[in-house]
């Protein structure tokens, strides 16, 4: 059994909130086309950069824990790790903004990215050996950049509360994937390529990662989500 332990740990994350798109007050399940080709196109890049951080050694997988079916020397689990984390966020924030006016949150965005800018790159600079840490804070800011500079996205404050309330989702299950509770972690990695500061069991530099990856899938899921037909009440046409 213990060889289903990051295959159920996909399925516990996903299982609630794909029910409830059926829940007759959200309808999430009008949007699963737009949301399977958003977490498609995002998943492909940050699949590459798994396969590239495995191939150097800056985390790898113990297979133990895993079904032993790989794709690139990637565990098939780790893959689905990128359609199933997306599609829990992505449904939380569809229900919080269709329920909820966080658009306050948006006052925010210029403190956000100024800050997220500057602290990332001061990371980048001081840890240029590391490489998950240098490159996350390099995409953490190229991403911010495009969306607040180039692309004039009103959004990154409600995107950053709710990702947020999402932490209280993301430390059980990225502390299960990095050793909480088991005799070892599923997810090992090198501790000369992140700044080994920790929450618990998870490097810093994974809730980063986390926050860069459903920024790019809303991203996305809101523009391939417009012609979807909907009622005045839901987000995209508020």
């Amino acid at each position: 059994m213990i060889a289903f332990t990051y295959i159920l740990i996909n399925f516990l994350t996903i299982i609630i909130c794909f029910i409830f798109s059926f829940d007759k007050r959200i309808k999430f399940y009008r949007y699963f086309q737009p949301f399977i080709m958003a977490s498609i196109l995002v998943a492909i890049p940050f699949i590459i950069w798994d396969i590239w951080f495995t191939s150097q050694g800056v985390w790898w997988f113990n297979s133990t824990y895993t079904l032993g079916i790989s794709i690139f020397n990637l565990p098939l689990e780790e893959c689905l790790f990128f359609i199933c984390i997306p599609f829990s966020c992505v449904f939380t924030y569809y229900c919080l903004t269709k329920f909820f006016n966080l658009d306050w949150a948006n006052g925010f965005n210029n403190i956000i990215v100024f800050v997220t800018v500057i602290v990332c790159a001061v990371i980048a600079l001081l840890f240029q050996d590391r490489l998950y840490t240098f490159v996350t804070a390099l995409v953490t800011i190229l991403s911010i950049v495009y969306f607040h500079f180039i692309d004039k996205q009103e959004w990154i404050g409600e995107v950053s509360f709710v990702y947020t309330i999402l932490m209280l989702g993301f430390l059980p299950v990225n502390g299960v994937l990095t050793g909480t509770g088991l005799e070892s972690p599923i997810v090992n990695y090198n501790s000369e390529e992140f700044m080994n500061f920790r929450i618990g069991t998870i490097p810093i530099e994974d809730a980063v990662y986390g926050y860069i990856m459903i920024l790019w899938n809303l991203y996305f899921f809101k523009k391939f989500s417009k012609n979807v037909d909907t009622n005045p009440n839901t987000y995209e046409q508020r």
